[in-house]
C-alpha cells in the first residue's frame, strides 16, 4: 500500500501569456478549476497506476472539501482518515499557466496547515503499515518532523517532496529514502547553484538519496552511485503537475525494478503529464503510460558518473 500525508488543494488555474512581473497586469487567455494539492495529487497520480492508496490530511467543511473528496475516491483512492475541519476553508492554490507551460503558484493552506501532531497519531498505525509513504511540504514541516522521528527506521520507504522548498534543519534527514526536489528547490534548499555539489551536500547531512527532477534536462540521480536520466520528447501545455506525477509513479515500482529503471519509468509519467492542461486531469493511467512507451520504443537511456 502507498501512503500519501499531504496537502488537498482547489486549483484555480488561469492561461496567462507570460507570468506577469510586480506590478504588471496581463490578459488571460481562460481559466478553469481543477482539484489538486501536491499530496492529493501523487495519490491521483498512484492510483490510476493500480495501486492501492490511502490519503491522509484534513478538508473544510465546504464545497471545495466536498468536491476534493469525492474526486479522490472516485478514482479509488481510500479517504476514511480524512478529516474535516470546522471554520477553516480547504487549502486554495492560484496557478498562472503560460505559454511556455511555465507556471507560477501561491496556495492558501486552509485546512492543510491543520494538519498537526495530534492527526499524525491518530492515523500513525495505518502510515507505519504502507510500503512507501510519500510526504511533501504543503502541510506544516514541524508535522513532517515529526512523523519522520516517530517511524520506524525500517520502513515505510519515506519519498519527500520538499516542495515548496523550506529549511531542512528540523528534520532527521537520515530517516529520508529519497529527496525529491526540482532545480530550483535544491538551490534554495542548499544555497548551492551546482546541482552535483547540492546534492552531495544533502547527502553528507544523511539524506539517503537525492533524486532531481530536472524538466525537459531530465532527472539526475545521487547516492551511493551517480547518473543522469534523459527527458522524453513531449510537446508540453502545462507542467503543474508534472513533478507529482513523477513521484506518485517512482512510488509505485522503487521496490519492483531497478532504481535507474524506476526513474525512467515515472520519468515517462511526469512527461504525459505535461501534455494535458490542469493538475488531476493531467495525470494519467496505466494503459496510457504503456502505449506512451510502446510508441516511444524503450526509454530514454541513462548516463552514469556525473
Amino acid at each position: 500500500m502507498i501512503a500519501v500525508l499531504g496537502s488537498a488543494n482547489m486549483d484555480l488555474v488561469t492561461q496567462v501569456p507570460h507570468i506577469p512581473r510586480p506590478g504588471e497586469t496581463v490578459l488571460a487567455t481562460g481559466s478553469q478549476q481543477f482539484p489538486g494539492g501536491k499530496g492529493a495529487n501523487q495519490a491521483v497520480a498512484a492510483a490510476r497506476l493500480g495501486e492501492n492508496v490511502a490519503f491522509f490530511g484534513k478538508v473544510g467543511q465546504d464545497p471545495f472539501g466536498d468536491e476534493l473528496l469525492r474526486t479522490l475516491q472516485a478514482d479509488g483512492i481510500d479517504v476514511s482518515d480524512v478529516e474535516r475541519v470546522a471554520g477553516i476553508s480547504t487549502g486554495l492554490a492560484t496557478i498562472l499557466v503560460d505559454e511556455a507551460a511555465e507556471n507560477a503558484i501561491a496556495c492558501t493552506p486552509g485546512a492543510n496547515a491543520s494538519v498537526d501532531e495530534a492527526y499524525v497519531d491518530r492515523v500513525f498505525d495505518r502510515l507505519c503499515s504502507a510500503d512507501v509513504l510519500l510526504l511533501q511540504f504543503e502541510i506544516p514541516v514541524s508535522t513532517i518532523a515529526y512523523v519522520l522521528r516517530r517511524l520506524p527506521p525500517d520502513g515505510p520507504t519515506i519519498v519527500l517532496d520538499p516542495a515548496p522548498a523550506q529549511d531542512l534543519s528540523s528534520l532527521p534527514l537520515q530517516r529520508i529514502d529519497v529527496l525529491t526536489p526540482n532545480t530550483t528547490e535544491l538551490i534554495e534548499l542548499t544555497g548551492t547553484q551546482d546541482v552535483a555539489a547540492a546534492a552531495r551536500q544533502l547527502l553528507a547531512r544523511g539524506v539517503h538519496a537525492v533524486l532531481c527532477k530536472a524538466g525537459d534536462q531530465g532527472a539526475y540521480w545521487f547516492s551511493e552511485q551517480t547518473f543522469h536520466i534523459s527527458a522524453f520528447p513531449v510537446a508540453p501545455v502545462d507542467t503543474t503537475a508534472a513533478g507529482d506525477a513523477f513521484n506518485g509513479a517512482l512510488a509505485c515500482v522503487f521496490h519492483q525494478l531497478p532504481v535507474d529503471r524506476a526513474i525512467q519509468w515515472a520519468s515517462a509519467v511526469g512527461a504525459l503529464a505535461t501534455t494535458t492542461h490542469g493538475a488531476q486531469p493531467s495525470l494519467p493511467r496505466r494503459s496510457t503510460v504503456d502505449a506512451f512507451l510502446e510508441h516511444h520504443g524503450s526509454l530514454p537511456g541513462s548516463r552514469k558518473g556525473r
